[in-house]
């Protein structure tokens, strides 16, 4: 019972609409009606820039590292749990996050597609191995300026390590791992349209670089 209420907890806090409070409180706007429609922080960069873009992605990936971190409320899962039952809850809790960021209660339901959130829970579970996903996020970032081609690239990351590079034993966490990659392959489905396309925007990080490489032509 006590699981369940912390699991509610993770929801309703990966529920908050941190893109729509930041684009509401300094622009007047609401995000939705922008960009991409996406209340996440690849639209918040699109639309209101890298600065407020920077801050709702922070904010976003610490909504899944604070659901993952309410299991400390529960002195079982600290003293005489199994690794296991506690790894166990830890996903519980980051996945209620990052549904409460998709399908926030705050925002009529309506959010973003988790990416950040999810980086954040596995931050929390497993640090070494998000290191390596967000490694791929900021090669490929850096590179392209493509956040979804950046976030899809940086989420097949995360079942290579766990599975290969890593060779973690826990089945759930397996299961974990590649229903992760799947989940934001499909979650960016127009994302990888436009991109085949050619008509995917970047974001506005490194444009002096580029401006520089123009002049240079």
């Amino acid at each position: 019972m006590k699981e369940l209420f912390l699991i509610l907890c993770a929801y309703l806090i990966g529920s908050i609409p941190t893109a729509l409070i930041v684009s509401r409180k300094f622009f007047g706007i609401d995000i939705r009606e922008f960009g991409s429609g996406n209340m996440g922080a690849t639209n918040t960069f699109r639309v209101l820039g890298s600065k407020y873009g920077t801050i709702v992605m922070v904010c976003d990936i610490l909504k899944g590292m604070a659901a993952v971190a309410l299991y400390n409320f529960l002195p079982y899962y600290l003293q005489q749990g199994s690794g296991l039952d506690r790894t166990n809850l830890m996903i519980g809790l980051g996945l209620s996050a990052v549904l409460g960021h998709v399908f926030p209660v705050w925002a009529d339901f309506k959010g973003g597609k988790g990416v950040a959130t999810l980086f954040g829970m596995i931050l929390a579970i497993q640090p070494v191995i998000a290191g390596s996903c967000v490694a791929v996020f900021l090669l490929v970032l850096y590179v392209t300026r493509f956040v979804s081609l950046s976030s899809i690239l940086a989420g097949l990351m995360l079942p290579i390590s766990v599975l290969w590079i890593w060779n973690e034993h826990e089945i759930l966490y397996r299961i974990f791992a590649l229903f992760v990659a799947l989940l934001i392959i499909i979650t960016h489905q127009k994302n990888i349209g436009k991109l085949l396309r050619g008509v995917e925007s970047r974001i506005p990080i490194l444009k002096y670089r580029d401006k520089r490489k123009n002049r240079q032509k």
